[in-house]
């Protein structure tokens, strides 16, 4: 953390076959090793096999699964008397849409179909009609920010 002042926020290029900024930042998490053409290569195979196999926008699919993942509150550890609570706080909208990559990916990864781009069009498909592995991590993620809400005037 600088010490006088907050570093400024890069802007992301939007990406070449889209101009959407959401896939650049998509990409950018996919990527592995710095290999950003693999990780492209593999976003739009995987848009292309959601088109495919469901007639719709490919890119509306992945827009409507990034929205739906998004979670709304979450919970943060705070130390209290030597009790640490969980406690339920808002989330920053730049933080929904990290958490909302980040879990889609993870679970992208742990799925089991043969290729990733098949993985990423299967869990894409899956979040934008509420329902897969990512969607469950967000509604846990309310679920306990539910259950510790007593703990709320802990916030600070």
């Amino acid at each position: 953390m600088p010490r006088r002042r907050r570093p400024e926020k890069r802007q992301l290029l939007p990406d070449p076959k889209y101009g959407s900024v959401l896939v650049t930042k998509f990409v950018n998490n996919l990527m592995r090793q710095g290999k950003k053409s693999v990780a492209e290569s593999i976003f739009y195979r995987a848009i292309d096999l959601v088109e495919e196999n469901t007639g719709q926008n490919g890119l509306e699919v992945f827009q409507k699964a990034a929205e739906n993942v998004k979670p709304v509150v979450e919970v943060k550890p705070r130390r209290v008397g030597g009790a640490t609570y969980q406690i339920p706080v808002e989330v920053r909208s730049e933080r929904k849409l990290a958490l909302s990559i980040k879990w889609i990916i993870s679970f992208t990864r742990s799925r089991s179909e043969k290729t990733m781009a098949e993985r990423l069009a299967a869990e894409l498909l899956a979040a934008s009609k509420g329902e897969g592995a990512s969607i469950k991590k967000r509604d846990d993620t309310h679920r306990m920010a539910e259950a510790n809400k007593a703990f709320a005037h802990y916030r600070w």
